[in-house]
């Protein structure tokens, strides 16, 4: 089951206006090392919640939770256009 780790006060908007909030997210896996990952949460509940693929790779939670405290504005927004749909 998905960890939140942290939730930011960051919030970027899409070219059509849309509002998301940044969350951080982690799961562990089957050897015990810890992924993390960042999900965009929109405002208007009829847009998805978009979510980039794994960010980091971290031996153990507290590592990861570590690593979610240093994220900065400027990574969330590559990360976001990470995260949007391709066309």
């Amino acid at each position: 089951m998905s960890k939140l780790l942290q939730e930011y006060t960051t919030v970027l908007v899409d070219p059509d206006g849309t509002e998301y909030h940044v969350r951080s997210y982690g799961d562990e896996r089957v050897d015990g090392t810890w992924i993390g990952w960042i999900e965009f949460h929109p405002d208007d509940p009829s847009e998805p919640v978009l979510k980039t693929d794994q960010e980091t790779s971290q031996p153990n939670q507290m590592d990861l939770e570590y690593w979610a405290t240093g994220l900065e504005p400027v990574y969330f927004e590559g990360a976001f256009q990470r995260a949007r749909p391709k066309l």
